[in-house]
């Protein structure tokens, strides 16, 4: 069986260093802190998140796990909140419903068995508008809750920014409102697009101002992934020499979705006995690039000039580049600073670049290496 996982939650066996971000994590839910945990898409900042909820000890910590990515509003999330919080709390039909209506009797509590037969509770929205009440209601639960079971409750709220979209900033109001006065509960914002949790924690002027502290997420280092990488090839009697490790790292940047990836591909090329080299990564590099072409070209077509030169400089840039000096626009035919503004500012509400200190990187590692392929002909 393949060792290298990706494209979803990665289990222990997969799981790549990350020491002292599960250490750090786990500091901030035991002390019940307040922390805003961003990265890049699929860097695995969830599959971090639920290793360190799967460390901390049922019998002082009730761990509660909250996806707002299907929310749409505060309607659907006081309902994705409250059972998160009551199938975290119990399971079975009978305490299901008594700790739903002890939390969340203005939502109307049912519990039913769905079709493996197990219980699942729902609650009478409807689709229709909280009011502000409900919403208090369910915000305050996790406090209740450590207050009933005497044991320290974790929230997590993975994709965060989603409340950015909802009809009004009630919720988000209402959270700050909320969560600032309570005890024995930590908190935990997951998000994927930087910029937007940046404006919610880092603005003055909204509610969330100041009220966690930031924990930016990166890619590994290629000194952990070469034991990793090795060991499972070892494990399969196959070998890969440390250097072509490096220069897989250097390819995919230490991303763990594309390290693994890559990983992937590239394990299942090679046979029982066999030892990768250069000329076989590369031609793995290719099988990727290949099957990805359909997506790409699309992408590429649906790009402004100034955007395409844009992330061609980007990509053809060995170090991280300064988009904005009057080199970058003149090698790249992007003529001034305000052509260059516009195609990043556009190239990032897209989720294709994301800004990294004084620079930007292209989010998808294997589109910044299609596009040097592009261009090196």
């Amino acid at each position: 069986m393949n060792p290298f996982s990706y494209g979803g939650i990665v289990g222990n066996g997969a799981f790549c260093n990350r020491t002292k971000e599960l250490a750090d994590l786990a500091e901030t839910m035991r002390s019940a802190g307040r922390c805003i945990v961003y990265a890049e898409r699929r860097m695995g900042k969830t599959s971090l998140i639920l290793r360190a909820l799967g460390k901390l000890p049922k019998k002082q910590f009730v761990t509660v796990y909250v996806d707002l990515w299907p929310t749409d509003g505060s309607a659907a999330f006081s309902e994705a909140t409250a059972k998160a919080i009551s199938t975290a709390a119990e399971s079975t039909s009978k305490r299901l419903l008594e700790i739903g209506k002890s939390l969340f009797g203005r939502l109307r509590p049912s519990v039913s068995l769905d079709n493996p037969g197990q219980p699942k509770i729902d609650f009478g929205i409807d689709g229709r508008a909280v009011s502000k009440t409900e919403l208090v209601e369910v915000l305050a639960a996790p406090q209740e809750l450590a207050e009933k079971t005497g044991k320290t409750v974790v929230m997590v709220f993975d994709e965060f920014q989603q409340i950015l979209d909802y009809e009004d900033d009630l919720t988000e109001r209402q959270i700050r409102s909320s969560i600032q006065h309570q005890k024995n509960v930590a908190y935990v914002f997951l998000g994927s697009r930087k910029h937007l949790l940046q404006s919610m924690f880092l603005d003055e002027s909204r509610p969330l101002y100041r009220s966690a502290m930031h924990y930016p997420i990166g890619p590994i280092e290629t000194k952990h992934w070469r034991s990793f990488i090795s060991k499972r090839f070892q494990d399969a009697d196959k070998q890969i020499d440390r250097q072509v490790i490096d220069l897989l790292c250097d390819q995919t940047g230490g991303h763990p979705f594309y390290t693994q990836h890559l990983c992937h591909v590239l394990w299942s090329m090679t046979d029982v006995g066999g030892e990768v080299d250069e000329s076989v990564l590369q031609l793995a590099i290719e099988e990727l690039l290949r099957r990805e072409s359909h997506a790409y070209v699309n992408l590429w077509e649906s790009l402004t000039k100034n955007e395409q030169r844009f992330l061609r400089g980007l990509a053809q840039s060995e170090e991280s580049p300064k988009p904005f000096s009057s080199d970058f626009t003149r090698q790249f035919g992007l003529r001034s600073a305000s052509n260059v503004q516009r195609a990043a500012e556009s190239l990032e509400s897209s989720d294709i670049i994301e800004r990294e200190e004084s620079s930007f990187v292209i989010v998808d590692r294997f589109l910044r290496l299609w596009i040097r392929q592009l261009f090196s002909s």
